[in-house]
C-alpha cells in the first residue's frame, strides 16, 4: 500500500526547489555581473540593511534634521570631517603623496586651532584642498585588486579589499581610540545620524529614480571606488589590478560611517 506523503513535506520540498531555482538565476542570469559573483547573498544583506534603515535610521535621521539647526548640522558634519582628515593625511603618506598629506595637515592644524575644534571648516575658506583617502584606496595603490563586491551588515556597499581597509580604518580613527565607552559610543551614534540625514535628499532620489536599487548602488558604488583609485596620478589606471568592466545601505557611494 502507498504511504500518503505529508502535505508539510511536499511544501518543504517546494519551497527549497523554488529557493535553489531562484538562486542559480540571480548567479547565472544573463543580467549576472561578474564582479558581484555572490550577487543572491549580496541581495539578501541588501535588503536587510534597507529594512533597519527604514524602520530606525531614517526616521532617525529625518527627526534629527527637523530639530537641529542647520548650523549646528553644518558644525556636526565639520567637526567629524576634520577627524577624518587625520587618516586621509596617513593614508596620503602610505600612498607616498606628500602634498596631499601636507594639506590634510594643515586642513587638521587650520580647523582645529582656529575652527574651534573643527566646528568650523576655516581650512576651506581658506581654500585648502580637502584630499579623502582610506586605506581600502591605499591597498588599491599599492595595487591589490578589488576582488568581488559584498555588501556588509549595517556598513553596506563594499568589496573584499574595501573591507580590510574598513577593518584597518577602525584602528586609525581617532574617535574609536577614546577609552570613554559612553563619549565614544555617544560619538559614534552622532556621527551615523548625522551622516544619514546628509543623505536623506539622495536616498529619496534613488527611490523615485532606480528600477533596480541594489543594481543601481551597487555599480555606482563600484565606479566611484574604481575613480578614486585610478584617478590617482601616481598609479595606473585600474585595469591594472584586475577589476572586471563595471559601471558604477540604499544610496549609491556613501560614505561609511565608522562603527560604533
Amino acid at each position: 500500500m502507498n504511504q500518503a506523503i505529508p502535505l508539510y513535506k511536499v511544501s518543504g520540498w517546494a519551497a527549497t526547489a523554488l529557493a535553489i531555482a531562484l538562486l542559480q538565476g540571480c548567479a547565472t542570469g544573463p543580467q549576472a555581473n561578474p564582479a558581484d559573483p555572490l550577487e543572491p547573498f549580496n541581495r539578501g544583506v541588501y535588503s536587510f540593511n534597507e529594512g533597519l534603515d527604514r524602520a530606525v535610521l531614517k526616521p532617525v535621521a529625518t527627526a534629527y534634521q527637523n530639530i537641529t539647526p542647520s548650523p549646528v548640522r553644518t558644525g556636526v558634519t565639520n567637526f567629524f570631517a576634520n577627524i577624518s582628515d587625520v587618516w586621509s593625511m596617513v593614508n596620503n603618506v602610505l600612498q607616498a603623496r606628500p602634498a596631499e598629506a601636507m594639506d590634510s595637515l594643515f586642513r587638521v592644524t587650520t580647523n582645529t586651532l582656529w575652527g574651534v575644534g573643527g566646528i568650523f571648516d576655516v581650512a576651506t575658506e581658506l581654500k585648502i584642498p580637502r584630499h579623502k583617502e582610506d586605506f581600502g584606496q591605499t591597498l588599491g595603490t599599492w595595487g591589490l585588486a578589488s576582488g568581488p563586491y559584498v555588501v556588509l551588515p549595517l556598513f553596506g556597499p563594499s568589496s573584499v579589499r574595501d573591507t580590510a581597509g574598513l577593518v584597518v580604518g577602525m584602528q586609525g580613527d581617532l574617535v574609536s581610540q577614546s577609552n570613554n565607552v559612553p563619549v565614544r559610543n555617544s560619538l559614534k551614534t552622532l556621527d551615523l545620524v548625522d551622516t544619514r540625514a546628509n543623505l536623506l535628499g539622495a536616498g529619496d532620489l534613488l527611490d523615485q529614480a532606480a528600477l533596480d536599487k541594489y543594481a543601481f548602488t551597487r555599480d555606482a558604488y563600484l565606479q566611484r571606488r574604481k575613480s578614486l583609485i585610478g584617478g590617482n596620478e601616481r598609479t595606473e589606471p585600474e585595469e591594472r589590478f584586475d577589476l572586471p568592466e563595471v559601471l558604477p545601505a540604499g544610496v549609491p557611494a556613501v560614505p561609511v560611517p565608522n562603527p560604533l
